[in-house]
């Protein structure tokens, strides 16, 4: 569904450039639902607009379901944005149109796709569980429900991939997870791709991939020991979960095509490296180690980062 090869963002202001992306690479398959975390001014967010057509990248390759988004021109961009792609963001004010009830919003974009379907809009209400506040405005909405209006409307022209940036962020732990929950029914029941954009820990419970940028390049990948599905059905059977929730997933570091890797600061800062660009590398027994650039093999292990193959 997503292929990204050597994305690269710059934006210009005056005489500054700022590297939003910086060689990003990054692979999802059709109907998976994932998630991509960071710290603020990692890159995610430019990410997650360059995948709705809502920014271009600056060099790099970048395609959706097969479309190449640097060759797309104006029409055809409108044309993705409104029939392959929907959006869900953190601001309400963005989703929703706060004087219109929470069935005229769902409506809205089947209206501009050029359909009038009111049935349609029904359904995808009671898909998110709103039906019985079809006729309720904004304001007498919580937060989740207008959240639950807002999933409704970007699935309204049935788009190929759903993309939802911090989609938990103003919202209590309980509504959260039914958040979250939502969006596993929908990728399981409907097959959407689903991308989220997120700084929420909890999202490494419910989703089988989560991908870490740091500084505009993916740095690792985390891979569920075992799907969450598979977790939920154990637990149903009764049987208690093997692993500590910090135990659920395996971290993988990303290499990219020269062999690099971003290597954490934490790791670095535990084997002494602080003030310097330097470390030691070395292959012992098929194992790589990293020690600081005075440090050897006969220092104590926890002064040493080891990586083994």
């Amino acid at each position: 569904m997503i292929h990204c090869e050597g994305l690269v963002k710059i934006y210009k202001a005056a005489d500054l450039e700022v590297f939003a992306l910086q060689g990003l690479d990054l692979q999802v398959e059709a109907g998976e639902l994932m998630a991509i975390i960071g710290n603020s001014g990692s890159g995610k967010s430019t990410l997650l607009n360059m995948l709705g057509g809502l920014d271009r990248p600056t060099a790099g390759s970048l395609s959706v379901d097969g479309k190449n988004m640097l060759k797309m021109s104006e029409r055809d961009l409108v044309r993705y944005k409104r029939e392959s792609v929907g959006f869900v963001w953190q601001n309400n004010a963005r989703n929703l149109i706060p004087y219109l009830t929470a069935l005229e919003n769902v409506e809205l974009p089947i209206l501009l796709g050029g359909r009038r379907r009111r049935e349609h809009a029904l359904a995808l209400l009671d898909a998110v569980g709103l039906s019985h506040r079809k006729n309720n405005k904004l304001h007498e909405l919580s937060g989740g429900e207008q959240q639950r209006v807002a999933i409704a409307i970007a699935l309204a022209n049935h788009p190929k991939l759903l993309l939802a940036d911090e989609p938990t962020g103003s919202l209590d732990s309980r509504m959260s997870e039914q958040i979250l929950d939502l969006f596993r029914e929908l990728n399981r029941t409907i097959g959407i791709t689903i991308v989220i954009v997120t700084h929420d820990p909890l999202l490494a419970k419910k989703v089988n991939r989560v991908v870490s940028i740091r500084d505009g390049k993916t740095s690792s990948e985390m891979i569920r020991r075992i799907s969450y599905a598979e977790e939920l059905e154990e637990l149903e059977r009764g049987i208690a979960a093997s692993e500590s929730e910090e135990d659920s997933h395996v971290e993988y570091a990303i290499l990219d095509k020269a062999g690099r890797l971003q290597v954490p600061s934490a790791y670095l800062e535990s084997i002494g490296v602080k003030d310097t660009n330097k470390v030691k590398l070395e292959l012992v027994d098929g194992t790589i180690v990293l020690t600081s650039p005075d440090g050897n093999l006969s220092i104590p292990a926890k002064s040493t980062e080891v990586i083994k193959g």
